[in-house]
């Protein structure tokens, strides 16, 4: 019988995973299913541009994985059962379960209100493509002069008011940011930052705590209301609720709790990537939600399921950062070279050399995914019986 391995969602993370997965283990040994709720690739480092009026390559899964043994099952995950390793999934057709030997979670997560009142029925979120299409529409509708105020100072934060400056100058865009703008870079990092959100005259909210949201404004915990026709939500994410409602072992926020391998600490036939886990990187310092973590945790979970059931060498290689890769605009970047555990460093590049940098990086992850089992050696090893019962055990 062959050694059944469900995949649950397919963003970088998780297409990276079951394409690897695939050039790992030999197809008469194992049977890969990758469950996704749409039936193309998402990229979501991109969904500040779709949200402005750019549109982006289709890359459907159905190309992407022709060839490769990887069955696409196009249906929405509504439940995991980890004692009876099944997975429930709604589609066309109905509902209906799916069962596991070795599950890969990889459903990510979605935008995060914070709690705060208004938010969830004023506020527009890029977390998605439903989400930027959304946003899309209503900027598509606003006149000259109206108020557009992105909410976060976080790297999506960031690209988003410069997109929105720089697409539509005839707005006036405000970001609200909870403490220094471009806190977490470096002196050099944050003065290019203000530099470029001059240019593009962005009016910069710093040490704005947001506490309500309303049709036409926010206000902020010191009293300020600011003027907001259209108000933008990037305060984070919050993963996919589902993981919380199984025995899984998880975070306070919902994240699956993993070893150095991506295995589920409490179900071992269990692994978790991307934002969906709460992993250790350099310093037991957990990763940050991102692509740049996305990436590195699938490879990792890809080459573990293939060593334990192939026999072979456990993967070693930490998982460490390198810069955070921001675009301000098409023609403006901040690259900021980061520390092993994501601390900034004095190093930058910025410009029109830092925004083809980025842009590179966007489409080297895309390629990534597109191409899931090209550029990686063929290393298939027989899976046995006895190799496939252990690990499942």
């Amino acid at each position: 019988m062959q050694h059944r391995i469900i995949v649950l969602g397919a963003g970088y993370a998780g297409a990276i995973a079951a394409g690897r997965l695939a050039r790992r283990l030999r197809r008469e040994d194992v049977a890969i299913t990758l469950v996704n709720a749409e039936p193309d690739f998402v990229e979501r480092v991109r969904m500040h541009q779709l949200a402005v009026g750019q549109d982006l390559r289709p890359r459907p899964f159905s190309e992407m994985f022709a060839g490769t043994g990887v069955e696409l099952r196009i249906a929405k995950v509504t439940g995991v059962d980890v004692d009876g390793r099944t997975v429930a999934v709604v589609d066309a057709n109905g509902a209906e379960e799916l069962a596991y030997d070795t599950l890969v979670y990889a459903l990510g997560s979605g935008w995060n209100s914070q709690g705060v009142p208004g938010s969830a029925e004023h506020a527009y979120e890029i977390a998605g493509r439903p989400g930027a299409l959304r946003l899309r529409e209503r900027l598509a509708r606003l006149g000259a002069g109206q108020s557009v105020v992105v909410v976060g100072g976080g790297l999506t934060g960031l690209e988003a008011a410069a997109e929105i400056a720089e697409a539509r100058p005839d707005l006036d865009v405000a970001l609200a940011v909870r403490g220094d703008l471009g806190g977490h870079f470096s002196p050099r990092g944050r003065e290019h930052l203000r530099k470029v959100f001059g240019r593009l005259k962005i009016t910069v909210h710093e040490h704005a705590v947001v506490t309500g949201v309303e049709a036409e404004r926010v206000t902020t915990a010191d009293g300020r209301g600011i003027p907001a026709a259209v108000t933008v939500w990037t305060t984070g994410f919050a993963v996919h609720p589902i993981a919380a409602a199984t025995g899984l072992k998880v975070t306070g926020t919902g994240q699956i709790v993993v070893d150095e391998t991506m295995r589920s600490v409490s179900h071992p036939e269990v692994y978790a990537v991307g934002d969906a886990a709460m992993a250790a990187g350099p310093g037991n310092k957990p990763l940050r939600m991102s692509c740049a973590s996305g990436g590195p945790t699938a490879w990792q979970a890809a080459d573990a399921i293939a060593a334990r059931l192939t026999g072979g060498r456990l993967p070693n290689t930490p998982i460490r950062y390198v810069n955070q890769c921001v675009s301000l605009g098409r023609w403006e970047g901040l690259i900021q070279y980061v520390t092993a555990d994501d601390r900034a460093v004095r190093a930058v590049l910025t410009g029109r050399f830092a925004a083809a940098y980025k842009e590179l990086v966007c489409r080297g992850a895309a390629w990534g995914v597109a191409n899931p089992t090209l550029g990686l050696p063929v290393r298939r090893r027989r899976v046995t019986r006895e190799r496939a019962v252990a690990v499942g055990s």
